[in-house]
């Protein structure tokens, strides 16, 4: 029997992984924990707290909420925390976030099997490997209905679990068989203001949660998922490149590859929120000479991004116009200014008017690998004003300082009124992994937080 895509990428999978690896992977570890702190305390993460409330006390920790004795459900409540204020780590290529299905998957996995704290960054990269080579091969019709983040995230949970789980490679196989059966997670979401697409990471970080333990007790699955007759590729991906699966196996682990974000909004918005700072710190323009913004960006940007008239935070995450907008006025875009008080501001409000959105061809061409974009002001003089940025920062070409990642998120757990002690407290414990560290420092002090975080962190 011809070999399988599936069984190609488990080969893939169990290189070993490098000390520089498993401190990389430590830092997407802080980046998502701080995420879904701030999360926990949102209305999808209260409603996951009031689900939390209902299981069974445990040793198995959650993210704002006390912990539960079910590994399983522990991964879907911290999936769907990740994601909420749209600050979660993500791939260009693939164009999804692995930290919110990845990592939660494979913490519930390792408290519950007493694995070392090595082992569970491992399992992390493993992890980030499989979700981002399948996503960088699903293709731009797949992207256009489906959020590849939902669709891919269950291989990416399934090969973190199956790494802590210490499977052989027929069971990995089976694992990511089953996990590619239960993708879905069409893009809908996107158009109103509802709390799905924390399902779809959540349910994503659980489906491969459940195919690694099923497949660890013999429970087989499908081993042509992508490539076979009504498998994933052929349902799910009219121009899919199957073959791009296996692209470059000796590649560096993709984890490399994985963008920080520095701003709460969609990373479609990212370029032009930096092009416009640029213009901020560069130019000093004055507001009220601005007679159009003229925003420059790449096919996605234009087709998630491209709306003037926010009304709800999530549009406003989602708008182009008002992270500009926002930029112009107020300096590096916060939390609060995705706020509805922000949204309804008079003065953002009337630069949103003011600004067009179009798309570049050079800028098309280059995108996923590159996500860049052109702001160009035209005052009432005449006289015009533009910066490009063609890797947004937080890139790999661009990247974020460890320094700025790691006050990101001391910011999103200050969020959630986790203390400066016990910030302090996680970040040493996540860094100390790599270098041998307890994971008990790690889970004992999520859990210490837990119990001391209010009711209303405000």
């Amino acid at each position: 029997m011809t070999s399988s895509l599936t069984r190609g990428l488990t080969r893939i999978l169990n290189r070993p992984v490098d000390g520089k690896t498993r401190h990389r992977a430590a830092l997407h570890l802080i980046d998502w924990i701080g995420c879904a702190f701030a999360g926990s305390r949102e209305g999808a993460g209260r409603i996951l707290a009031e689900q939390a409330a209902a299981a069974l006390p445990g040793g198995i920790s959650l993210i704002g909420a006390r912990a539960i004795n079910d590994a399983e459900e522990a991964a879907f409540l911290n999936g769907g925390l990740g994601n909420v204020f749209e600050m979660d780590d993500v791939h260009r290529a693939a164009i999804l976030h692995p930290g919110p299905v990845t990592i939660p998957a494979a913490l519930a996995a390792a408290e519950a099997g007493g694995v070392t704290g090595q082992e569970l960054l491992d399992a992390i990269v493993r992890g980030y490997e499989a979700v981002i080579r399948l996503g960088a091969a699903v293709g731009p019709a797949h992207y256009s209905q489906w959020h590849n983040t939902a669709t891919c995230g269950p291989f990416g949970s399934a090969a973190a679990v199956a790494s802590l789980l210490k499977l052989k490679e027929d069971a990995i196989v089976w694992a990511l068989g089953n996990a590619g059966t239960q993708a879905s997670g069409p893009w809908r979401c996107r158009h109103e203001d509802v709390m799905t697409k924390q399902l779809h990471t959540a349910r994503a970080a659980r489906a491969g949660y459940s195919a690694a333990w099923l497949a660890s007790l013999g429970f087989t699955g499908p081993e042509f998922i992508l490539e076979g007759e009504q498998g994933f590729f052929a349902a799910m991906c009219p121009d899919g490149r199957p073959e791009d699966v296996l692209l470059d196996p000796d590649a560096p682990w993709k984890v490399w590859e994985t963008s920080f974000k520095p701003w709460p909004a969609c990373r479609h918005a990212h370029p032009a929120i930096d092009a416009a700072l640029l213009l901020r710190d560069s130019e000093k323009i004055p507001i009220d000479s601005v007679k159009a913004i003229e925003i420059a960006t790449y096919g996605d940007a234009k087709a998630f991004c491209d709306r003037a008239r926010p009304v709800t935070t999530i549009e406003a995450k989602f708008s182009l116009q008002h992270g500009v907008a926002l930029v112009l006025l107020d300096g590096p875009p916060t939390l609060s200014g995705f706020a509805t008080d922000n949204i309804q501001r008079e003065d953002i409000a009337a630069l949103r008017e003011k600004s067009t959105v179009t798309i570049r061809d050079d800028l098309d061409a280059a995108y996923p690998q590159h996500f860049g974009s052109e702001v160009r002001i035209v005052l009432r003089s005449g006289e015009t004003k533009s910066a490009t940025v063609l890797d947004a920062l937080g890139d790999p070409e661009n990247p974020l300082p460890t320094e700025r990642l790691i006050a990101k998120a001391e910011m999103l757990m200050t969020v959630a009124g986790v203390k400066n002690d016990g910030q302090k407290k996680v970040i040493d414990a996540c860094l100390a992994l790599a270098n041998s560290g307890p994971l008990s420092d790690l889970t004992d002090t999520l859990q210490s937080i837990n119990a001391s975080i209010t009711e209303d962190p405000k």
